[in-house]
């Protein structure tokens, strides 16, 4: 506070002062209503000043100015108007614009609405949130895109934020909400969605490069790129008029990390979609549940979407702050509710209501086979149908079981079979979590072009992860998948035999599915720590619950075809509905019953970090306390249990393994993966047979065609 040459601190102070009393005069008027004291407003209020201010220190909108004049307000307003009208935070003009017809539902998506997208249109537009439950393929994504249309209609939105569980199915959706909205919208006014995934810089039809200084180049040279400013920073994307993104994304608005606030109230704004709901991830689903109460409490709107929701799951989210013993309807209760169907928590109370068929029956063989750990029997399987023309599409729980099934392939496969091998660029690969960014689009590109709709005859295999099982349009003629949850089983199905105009061979003109198990179809073994648990079990890290699994292989035993989707309510009640697992507990004896208590126990820690992790909208900042203090350590906050993951720069840069002159710049790792060193600022790799390794202390990793893994 020191004069120092010509600077005096105090009278600029005092100036600043008088500025905003003369620029603001209405701030200081005597007599005025306080501002709202609900601890809600708080948070979200925040969140506006923090967007404010991201904005007003933009010097693509508000150049740098040494010492303002007294009228500068006047240029900064006019300058603040342009801003939030072309990066679409305001839409009046737009409104104005909008035809007062809204096209028809036909008109928008060249075809007639079918059951569900009938029984979608019947909820009132302002219900605070409504869940879609239909069989995957049925057209769960045009009843939203509808709702979404007929709410910015009647002024209730401004935009949609469409949250997807990977970033493969939210670059197909991407493309699809791109073309609704050109329809939407009169021609040549339509908004640019952004694609909120990092990693990938798109808006519209355009892709940008990330240039010195935070600033992007947009490949159709608008250099100034405003109405994209959303784009360019996944912080921002939720500022977005439309974005299409992982739901993720939407998950940092409710977790106690920087710019959350920013995130809450951008959303607060738009319709959440939120597709592929289910309950096998605990701690998703609690700050799930935290994010759509304070989207909710702001005057937001949700919609959820799922095939394979369970009666615990949608009580859940229907009766938001339930109490202790309000639990889910009885299991034969549960098993009658209607399916597909359309619930609705509105104003006046909850509803289910019965949607009717939507002409995508289909009868699954289904089938279990003892060979999980059996990498060369699984390739074998799967390259014989593909010489038979099939399109075959092998889903393994781990990276691990994917990439050694891959290996076997590439050892069974013959000069002969080179076609049938996925590959990019002529280079034989898989598909998983673990490629850097700028390969994920080659990799997810070429999955839908080989399994997309209107796809080639002709046979192929394709391997991966969970990547591979949510939300993506992609059609098979047979499915090789590992034993999991049925919720998750039947998301799986749903990429089989899932276009019927699509060309399949005589011997897979019906859908089959081998469902891989461990040997001798006993899960027993899986308690013990010795055992290959694949992911499954107490040990394996991804689906934890035995009884679940029990009783979805019970149900592949007892019932070898499936009738989708008229089996699908029983086959989720059965094996996700407490009662049924507590049946199977008690039969399976003490070992059985000391695993369930210890993951019920994990369960309730898993939900309590959730909790401790979300932010508490209820929790005033005028209150003496802690809960509305971020933690120092918020890089340990993260959307998904397990994920913790450190980025890498690379320098210089390496080759892909893809060729076509491309390089990798950067990398995501498993925090586990480093042992307890330290992550280096940069990287330097050396190139390597098909690919290039580097190290980090005394672990030593390689990257190619197999992705990234331990060396």
């Amino acid at each position: 506070w020191q004069s120092y040459g010509g600077l005096e601190p105090a009278a600029a102070v005092r100036r600043i002062g008088g500025l905003a009393r003369r620029w603001f005069p209405a701030a200081f008027a005597g007599g005025a209503a306080p501002l709202p004291s609900a601890p809600a407003f708080q948070h979200h209020f925040l969140g506006l000043c923090n967007l404010a201010d991201w904005i007003g220190s933009n010097e693509r909108w508000f150049p740098y100015v040494d010492a303002p004049e007294d009228a500068y307000i006047d240029a900064a307003r006019w300058k603040a108007r342009g801003a939030v009208a072309e990066i679409g935070l305001n839409v009046a003009q737009q409104r104005r614009d909008f035809p007062e017809a809204l096209p028809s539902f036909d008109a928008l998506f060249g075809f007639n609405a079918n059951a569900i997208q009938r029984a979608a249109q019947d909820p009132p537009l302002d219900a605070p949130l409504v869940i879609i439950e239909s069989e995957t393929g049925s057209g769960k994504t045009e009843a939203a895109l509808w709702r979404f249309a007929r709410m910015y209609q009647a002024g209730l939105v401004d935009g949609l934020y469409f949250a997807l569980p990977t970033r493969a199915a939210a670059k197909q959706i991407y493309d699809r909400v791109k073309r609704f909205l050109g329809e939407m919208f009169p021609a040549g006014d339509a908004p640019e969605p952004v694609l909120a995934v990092p990693g990938y810089l798109q808006a519209g039809d355009v892709t940008g490069r990330h240039l010195q200084d935070y600033e992007v180049w947009w490949d159709d040279h608008a250099a100034d790129g405003g109405r994209r400013w959303a784009a360019e920073s996944p912080r921002r994307f939720l500022a977005a008029q439309i974005a299409v993104g992982t739901i993720d994304q939407a998950m940092l608005g409710a977790l106690r990390v920087k710019n959350a606030h920013l995130r809450a109230a951008a959303l607060a704004r738009n319709l959440l979609v939120v597709d592929e709901v289910h309950a096998s991830d605990v701690y998703m689903s609690a700050v799930l549940e935290s994010l759509l109460a304070a989207h909710g409490g702001a005057g937001g709107y949700a919609l959820l979407m799922s095939a394979t929701l369970g009666a615990a799951a949608r009580h859940r989210w229907l009766r938001p702050g339930r109490q202790d013993g309000d639990g889910p309807p009885p299991l034969a209760e549960a098993m009658d509710v209607a399916y597909p169907a359309v619930s609705v928590r509105s104003r006046d109370g909850e509803s289910i209501a019965a949607a009717g068929e939507n002409g995508q029956d289909k009868d699954v063989g289904i089938s279990a086979v003892a060979e999980m750990p059996d990498f060369a029997a699984v390739a074998r399987r799967a390259l014989a149908a593909a010489r038979a023309g099939a399109k075959v599409l092998v889903v393994r729980n781990t990276v691990g079981h994917a990439i050694g099934t891959q290996q076997a392939l590439l050892a069974l496969a013959g000069p002969g079979d080179k076609e049938l091998l996925f590959a990019v660029n002529g280079i034989p690969t898989l598909h998983h979590g673990r490629f850097a960014a700028a390969d994920r689009k080659l990799l997810d590109g070429r999955v839908e072009e080989l399994l997309g709709r209107g796809r080639a005859g002709g046979g192929g295999v394709v391997i991966g992860t969970q990547t591979l099982e949510q939300s993506l349009d992609i059609d098979a003629d047979l499915l090789l998948t590992d034993l999991c949850p049925v919720d998750v089983l039947l998301q799986r199905i749903g990429r089989l035999h899932r276009h019927r105009g699509n060309p399949r061979p005589p011997a897979y003109a019906q859908p089959e599915c081998l469902v891989l198990t461990p040997p001798d179809d006993d899960l027993s073994p899986l308690l013990n720590k010795g055992a290959n648990p694949n992911g499954l079990g107490p040990h394996g890290g991804v689906y934890r619950s035995l009884p679940a699994l029990e009783a979805t292989r019970r149900l592949i035993a007892v019932y070898p075809r499936w009738r989708i989707p008229q089996m699908n309510r029983e086959l989720v009640e059965r094996a996700t509905h407490p009662t049924a697992l507590d049946v199977i507990t008690a039969e399976m004896g003490d070992d059985w019953r000391a695993h369930t208590i210890d993951n019920e126990g994990r369960r309730i820690s898993d939900a309590q970090v959730a909790r401790g992790h979300a932010i508490n909208f209820g929790q005033s900042f005028y209150a003496d306390n802690r809960e509305t203090l971020f933690p120092a350590d918020e890089e340990r906050i993260r959307t998904r249990l397990g994920d913790d993951r450190v980025e890498l720069q690379f320098d210089p840069l390496p080759d892909s393994p893809f060729g076509a002159a491309r390089s990798i710049d950067r990398m995501a790792l498993p925090m586990r993966w480093l042992g307890g060193a330290e992550a280096p600022e940069t990287v330097a790799p050396t190139a390597a047979d098909g690919g290039f390794e580097f190290s980090i202390g005394a672990r030593r990793f390689r990257y190619d065609r197999l992705g990234l893994r331990r060396g």
